[in-house]
């Protein structure tokens, strides 16, 4: 297929899958007694940026199903981004699935245990993290679905990989941590720091053209 007609195509797909997403936050939260929001960037949001970013990973050289799997993982990025910005929470309905499977992927890396070990201890890490930052600040600097998030991550991209989507995930926090300050002259306020960290996967998702199944 021609390297342009699929990133067209495969942005529609795209598009759909986002409004497949939205559709599914909407419900998933309701079941959490949570009002869904219907402001432009909630609704419209996940439809573009998936649409833009399937468009993005069908650049890359790649066999049908393994962009296929991939973009699997693009959406779920996408879909806590989105929902976390919303709602500051990160669903297990959709992060255990989303460990499930990239657990049976990193599987088939060499080595094989090399995801699992990066995951198991890039969720040790936040959850270590979580505990510290509440017995200091009495607050929750990180959420447990930001643990998971980066559990998650750790399977999803294997050891080196993973540190350096941590690095982009802190660093776009800072970024806008600081801007947040500087906008409104005070130190008080938190910010959701999952859409970050997904963020930092996708770039690295993106660097990394070999994953999930390489070993990065």
């Amino acid at each position: 297929m021609s390297v342009i007609l699929l990133p067209i195509l495969w942005a529609v797909v795209g598009a759909a899958g986002g409004w497949f997403a939205r559709w599914g936050s909407v419900r998933l939260a309701r079941l959490e007694d949570l009002e869904p929001g219907n402001k432009r960037w909630q609704v419209y949001g996940p439809p573009i940026l998936a649409a833009i970013l399937f468009a993005v990973f069908a650049t890359e050289p790649a066999s049908f199903a393994f962009l296929a799997l991939r973009s699997v993982f693009v959406l779920v990025l996408v879909q806590v981004i989105f929902f976390d910005f919303e709602h500051r929470l990160i669903l297990d309905r959709v992060m255990f699935p989303s460990i499930v499977l990239a657990l049976v992927v990193s599987l088939f890396r060499q080595p094989w245990w090399a995801g699992l070990a990066t995951g198991l201890g890039a969720g040790l890490l936040f959850l270590l993290l979580s505990l510290v930052g509440a017995a200091i600040f009495k607050a929750e600097a990180l959420g447990f679905g930001d643990v998971k998030l980066a559990l998650f991550m750790g399977l999803l991209l294997g050891p080196l990989p993973t540190v350096q989507a941590l690095f982009y995930g802190v660093f776009l926090a800072g970024l806008v941590g600081v801007g947040m300050i500087v906008w409104r002259r005070s130190l008080k306020g938190t910010i959701a720091y999952g859409p970050y960290l997904a963020a930092g996967a996708l770039i690295t998702l993106y660097l990394y053209p070999g994953l999930p199944t390489s070993s990065g």
